[in-house]
């Protein structure tokens, strides 16, 4: 049986690839890659649950854990970089927003708004990217469970 944090993540990576427009990579734990196809990326990284608060009797662990999704387009590969990661971003916040309990597996859900970056690639056109965070409200009676 996973552990809360584990259950937690694996519902929203779900909750994100099925979301995503077609033809968008998407991965999880993983770094972007050097290619993308010309949709684009969305890429979770696992974050920092942070410390808990803790209640007692019973013992209760609660966590804010920020989790983040790097989303990434190729600005060779599409017409318009920017509406091409705008449609990845509004698909993931309408994803978030159909399901804020991720199935009952936590208490909340809510993303916070991405800074876009543009990054150069010598010989090439440059990446449009951006990072969402996502708050994951959750309780567990154990921090390793």
């Amino acid at each position: 049986m996973p552990s809360k944090a584990e259950s937690v993540l694996t519902a929203l990576a779900v909750l994100i690839e099925a979301a995503l427009p077609p033809g968008v990579m998407f991965g999880r734990g993983e770094p972007v890659p050097e290619a993308l196809p010309p949709a684009g990326g969305a890429f979770l990284a696992d974050g920092d649950p942070g410390p808990p608060e803790v209640l007692l009797s019973p013992t209760l662990y609660i966590y804010q854990h920020r989790a983040e999704v790097d989303i990434v387009v190729d600005r060779a590969l599409v017409a318009d970089p920017d509406a091409a990661l705008d449609a990845i971003r509004t698909a993931i916040g309408t994803a978030l927003a159909s399901d804020r309990t991720l199935g009952g597996r936590c208490d909340w859900i809510e993303a916070v708004a991405p800074a876009h970056e543009s990054f150069a690639v010598e010989g090439a056109a440059g990446l449009k990217a951006g990072t969402i965070g996502i708050l994951l409200h959750y309780q567990t009676s154990d921090p390793l469970l």
